[in-house]
Parts: structure tokens; sequence; C-alpha cells
């Protein structure tokens, strides 16, 4: 696993003279002239990238964040007054009255292809979309499989773009030095076989090779066993999984403390699954919607699947 941010990889990502910054935006070039003086981020962890570069003084709104999930007081402490524009998906009539000169979403994190909100729908109204890098695949089916640096160069190009890049070089030189703690302890160890499960459902939901927590498996010292599924978050079969026979569980807690557990009892009582070493050993941690898409919170996220996979070296 590579944790080291070289210096030509920061290069290919921003351009320009100290007033203007040109960064990448899913293979195509974004271009400021001035750093943004009004930006709406969207969803919760694209808001914890936002708040760990100290933007809340830039911050006019944020969107996607009540609909669907519960805080936590050091969100709500970071977030201060900052409105909720939409509490789900923005219109661009809520977007356009915050009057941002950018938005920082993704697809499916805000926006949807072909749909009311996107990069060409807000630029006729001097609105610039920054569009998060797990979500390029969407569209460009030739994408990289996840690594950290989807992290990694997501907060350097909003350090880039909002003229704090020395916060978002230490910030991610920080995670790096963490990372490389943690893989110097799980090297030699048997790698764990993962799966991740969103919810309890007929077809299990989970992260193929282009979501972010396949790169967080591997970097916690695990092989996630859905790594060939060749998507973001998708859709395969409980009968794909079972056979596959995970030893570890990562199971997605919407409700902070309750939805594991609730996910995890439903395993047991799963025909198929019940059979399979992680859920016969009770082999499973919860984390929270915001540890598993690109965000600061990947970093402890991270550490807490070390731990528990191998408890004896931490």
């Amino acid at each position: 696993m590579k944790l080291i941010w070289t210096a030509a990889v920061a290069a290919s990502l921003a351009t320009g003279a100290a007033a203007g910054v040109t960064v990448d935006n899913c293979g195509a070039p974004l271009e400021f002239d001035a750093a943004p003086e009004r930006l709406v981020v969207h969803d919760i962890n694209m808001s914890e990238m936002a708040f760990a570069l100290g933007l809340q003084d830039k911050m006019v709104g944020l969107t996607g964040i009540t609909g669907w999930y519960k805080t936590s007081a050091a969100f709500d402490d970071a977030r201060g007054d900052i409105p909720e524009l939409a509490p789900k998906y923005p219109t661009v009539e809520n977007l356009v009255a915050a009057s941002p000169d950018l938005f920082f979403a993704g697809w499916y994190y805000g926006m949807k292809p072909g749909g009311e909100v996107t990069p060409d729908t807000l630029e006729p109204f001097g609105i610039k979309t920054m569009v998060l890098t797990e979500s390029c695949v969407h569209l460009d089916k030739e994408r990289p499989a996840a690594s950290m640096d989807l992290l990694f160069g997501d907060v350097l190009r909003l350090g880039q773009v909002m003229h704090v890049e020395d916060k978002a070089e230490a910030l991610v030189s920080g995670w790096q030095e963490q990372l490389a703690a943690i893989e110097a302890k799980t090297a030699d160890q048997h790698k764990p076989r993962v799966f991740l499960l969103d919810g309890p459902a007929d077809a299990p939901f989970t992260a193929g090779k282009f979501a972010i927590p396949d790169a967080m498996i591997a970097a916690a010292g695990g092989e996630s066993v859905t790594h060939e599924l060749d998507t973001s978050w998708g859709r395969t079969s409980w009968e794909a999984v079972a056979a596959a026979n995970p030893e570890f569980l990562v199971l997605l807690d919407y409700q902070n403390g309750n939805g594991a557990e609730d996910t995890f009892k439903f395993l047991q009582e799963h025909p198929v699954m019940a059979h399979t070493d992680a859920v016969k050993n009770a082999r499973w941690v919860g984390l929270r919607y915001e540890e598993l898409t690109p965000g600061p919170a990947n970093i402890a996220a991270i550490e807490k699947i070390a731990q528990a996979m191998h408890p004896d070296l931490f």
C-alpha cells in the first residue's frame, strides 16, 4: 500500500500563480482566478473535510445532512450556525438562493448524472462544482481502483482552491504517518477476509473496488471479499459472499450505536451467512456513514478496523 504523497502527485492537482488555481476535476480542469468566498458543501464526509481545513467562515450552507443521518456533538460544534439548505439532495433553487461560488459535492453525493443539479446546470448561475473524486467513476469507468489518495487528493485540492494549502498538506502528512504505523504493525500478519454490509437486505449492498472502504480495509491489514466487484457501491448476492467465507465484518451503523447490532442479528439468522466464520465467531465492527465515505473520519476508522481484526497488536 502506497502512503507517500509525492511532490509530483501534488503538482498534478494544481497549477497556477498565487491568485489563480487550476485543479483536476474528474479528469477535466477546474479553474479559479481567486479563492471562493461562498462555499456550499454536501454531506457529512465532505463537510468534515471543510471543517478540518477551518473553512467555516467561507461556508454559507450545507446540504444532505439531517435527512439521512444523526450528527455527532463534534460535528454540530464544528458546524456552528452554518445553515442546512436542504436535508437531502438540494435543488438548483436551494443553491442559487445561497449565492455560492463553489459547490463541493459528488455523483450520488448531492448530484445525479442527468439530474437537476449538475455542474452544467449550476454553471449558468456562476456556481462552480468540485466533484468528490471517489464518485468520478460513475461517469468514467476507466478510473483506477480505490486508494487512500481519494481522501488525500480531495483534501489537497480543497486546500489549494481555498488557499489553505499548508493546512491541507499538514493534515495529509499526519494521516500518512498514522496509516504507516498501522501498516507496520499488520504487515506480517494474516490478512482476514472482510465483508462490508450496508444494512439488512434481500441482496447485500456493499463496497466494490472503486469505493474508499476497499482501500480502508487494505490499509487496516485485511482483504475485501468484494474487491473484484466492478463498482463503487452496489449489490451482490448472499451466495457469493457466503462462498467467500468472510472472517470479519464491517457493518454500517446509521444509528450511531444500534444499527450495526441489528444488522449482525440479521446475519446470525440468515440461512447462508450464519455459517460463515465471521458470523460464527462474532467478529465485526460497526462504523458510521462518515467513517466509510471519503473524509477525515476514515483515518480513525481504519485504526478501529485494524484493532478489531488484530486485537493482539494494539
